[in-house]
């Protein structure tokens, strides 16, 4: 899927170290955008910096830390000069724990990283949108937040937060030149879910099985889905929770 309106621009991407998040950034990069990744990860970043040169630079830091997202988000505009689009990817799982299961830590960490962190790398980068009347967000929700079962208690919880958060992000800010939208993916083969395919990969078939679709789908597919909805081709799309699950919340 191509996209030349992507040259020249500047994509700020969390989580772009592996999995969605680096099949996000090097989608963008293959349509010719700059690309700047926020992850505490540096292998799979230094496998995209010598790939793509100069049109790609990383920031080894947290997205539940303001100063480290802050730290990033001057690089990137000391680097580029300005971001058109923000992919806030970054997540982590919560091994499906029950909320008895859950402790305030396990809590904690879980909520700052998939739903804090949307709030305060957004916050970091909207004015500078704001002060060009333009930009585009996408965030990473899941089908965990649109129906129980896709993760453990502080997991769904999370999700269900991105999805309002980004509803109101949109209604707030869309007469000002923004526009937000999030996916929502079902099963994707990450490092994430390497588990599932550990041994004979009875959790993995069986996820398989569920799904209507009957398999998993790659990185790409979700980043390509990305690629259309930060597009011009997608202007009217706001504020939707677009799901990319094979079908499994049809059920």
């Amino acid at each position: 899927m191509l996209f030349e309106e992507y040259k020249g621009k500047t994509v700020f991407i969390t989580g772009g170290a592996s999995g969605i998040g680096q099949a996000q950034a090097e989608a963008f990069l293959k349509n010719g955008a700059n690309v700047f990744a926020l992850d505490i990860n540096e292998e799979g970043l230094w496998t995209l910096k010598k790939r793509y040169g100069p049109r790609f630079t990383y920031f080894i830091g947290s997205v539940s830390s303001g100063i480290e997202i802050e730290t990033a988000v001057q690089k990137a505009l000391s680097h580029f000069n300005q971001i058109d689009i923000l992919v806030n990817t970054a997540g982590v799982l919560d091994g499906y724990k029950k909320t008895l299961e859950t402790d305030e830590k396990l809590w904690d960490h879980i909520i700052n990283t998939n739903l804090k962190g949307v709030f305060l790398v957004t916050n970091a980068v909207l004015p500078h949108m704001l002060a060009q009347r333009s930009g585009v967000i996408v965030n990473m929700a899941s089908i965990a937040g649109l129906v129980a079962g896709g993760g453990g208690a502080a997991y769904t919880a999370a999700k269900h937060g991105i999805i309002g958060y980004t509803k109101q992000l949109d209604l707030d800010y869309s007469r000002e030149g923004i526009r937000a939208n999030a996916i929502a993916p079902g099963a994707i083969k990450t490092p994430m879910n390497k588990k599932d395919f550990v041994g004979d990969g009875d959790m993995a078939k069986w996820v398989a099985s569920e799904t209507p679709a009957g398999r998993w789908a790659e990185p790409a597919e979700v980043a390509d889905l990305t690629c259309f909805i930060a597009s011009e081709s997608a202007s009217y799309i706001h504020g939707a929770v677009i799901p990319i699950d094979g079908g499994w919340t049809i059920k």
